[in-house]
């Protein structure tokens, strides 16, 4: 590995439950607006958890350049591709210039096309198997986003999906960091995509106990840290980040919004679910990614924490947190934008990582809204309610999966 590959983020896109495009997403949340509402796509009289951080607005069909690609696409690939043209654009990459042959694509999904699956396993019990759709299966499988992009950008670089549930953008950008440093590539479209607001998922994770049932409040139902927090909110949307070889953003002149210097990965080994309650592997990420960037702990200024509002993940990353910070840990800012936007699931390491590269540009901290009361055992500085003007010039993101995986990124401050 050539070590001395630096590495960029040159272009965001992202769609969320705050807003289809990063910046009108960037203002709501540090304007500390909650982006969670009733689900209106179906009815959920029958389940505990009647609440989610649905993407409105959202018109597929202005998407690919082939219309009919909108009904051979689940919608996790289609919020996809248009983060992805959204990174493209933002990143003013023209593909007449670009040697498609060292440009990779890595764009994934912690679940993927669930919605295809549940109608067309629907269309199979109720009309036979004659009446199956021929493109159930591509819709349905993870890999497909990576594959559409690559299509429709003609890109013949580096292509795959990675699937670690919740950690799953985290890695395909770490991945992609990792293979220009390498030199398989100079530039990846990266991140991931999801669209699991459905029947069976909400039923599945709501038959785990995972969801907050807090149906009279739903802008206030996601509470990272906050001792009446009652489990995660699902919210659907894509992020995708444009990163590249540091020599090849310059000779173009590129907008650099941050270095990606650091990439650290780990397993619990503990349980299908649920964290150790030590937070080890978390701590491990991080120590690993810190390491690999060659910052200290005194160096980052903002942690945005994988904090989902779960009983026992919310305590575990905050004792993690600890065991790598020491004394630090204390005057760290720390916040959760999953208590405005929910979970994105497979989603969501890529959106917090532009949360990270926006903060770092704007000198902002966005705020965790909904916690009143702190846990006792969560004692840091979350940056409640608010957001609060601060210099960034190093930030750790932390997305941890069911399964066990952990995977941190260290952005920095550009600095040539």
């Amino acid at each position: 590995m050539n070590n001395n590959r630096r590495v960029v983020i040159t272009g965001m896109g992202a769609i969320t439950p705050l807003g289809n495009d990063f910046e009108t997403f960037w203002s709501n949340l540090k304007n500390g607006v909650s982006g969670i509402h009733k689900i209106e796509t179906f009815d959920t009289s029958a389940y505990d958890c009647r609440i989610g951080g649905e993407v409105h607005g959202f018109d597929p069909k202005t998407v690919f350049k082939n219309p009919k690609d909108v009904r051979r696409t689940d919608r996790f690939a289609q919020l996809a591709m248009a983060a992805a043209k959204m990174a493209m654009a933002d990143s003013a990459l023209e593909m007449g210039s670009e040697n498609p042959d060292r440009f990779g694509v890595l764009v994934s999904s912690g679940i993927g096309g669930l919605k295809t699956l549940e109608d067309q396993y629907t269309i199979l019990l109720s009309k036979g198997p004659k009446r199956v759709s021929a493109f159930t299966i591509p819709m349905l499988i993870s890999n497909m986003a990576s594959g559409l992009i690559s299509m429709e950008f003609g890109l013949r670089g580096p292509n795959m999906c990675i699937v670690t549930a919740c950690a799953t953008s985290n890695n395909a950008i770490g991945e992609s960091w990792r293979m220009i440093k390498f030199g398989d590539a100079d530039v990846f479209l990266a991140g991931g995509s999801e669209a699991a607001i459905i029947p069976i998922g909400l039923a599945g994770f709501g038959a785990m106990k995972a969801l907050s049932t807090r149906n009279d409040e739903p802008e206030r139902a996601s509470r990272p840290w906050d001792r009446d927090r009652d489990g995660f909110v699902i919210g659907e949307g894509a992020g995708v980040v444009v990163v590249e070889e540091l020599e090849r953003a310059k000779k173009r002149n590129a907008k650099i919004y941050c270095e990606l210097v650091g990439y650290g990965l780990s397993a619990d080994a503990h349980h299908m679910t649920a964290p150790p309650h030590d937070g080890g592997g978390a701590a491990k990420a991080m120590e690993l990614a810190l390491e690999h960037a060659q910052l200290s702990i005194d160096q980052v200024d903002y942690i945005n924490a994988h904090a989902t509002s779960t009983g026992l993940g919310d305590v575990a990353e905050t004792r993690a947190i600890k065991t790598v910070f020491g004394d630090r840990a204390k005057t760290v800012s720390i916040s959760s934008t999953k208590s405005m936007t929910g979970h994105i699931l497979g989603g969501a390491g890529a959106v917090e990582t532009a949360v990270c590269a926006l903060a770092i540009r704007d000198g902002v901290i966005p705020p965790t809204i909904n916690l009143d009361h702190p846990d006792e055992e969560c004692d840091l500085d979350f940056t409640a309610h608010t957001a609060r003007e601060k210099k960034v010039s190093v930030a750790l993101n932390n997305s941890f999966g069911f399964g066990g995986h952990n995977a941190t990124l260290v952005v920095k401050e550009f600095a040539s």
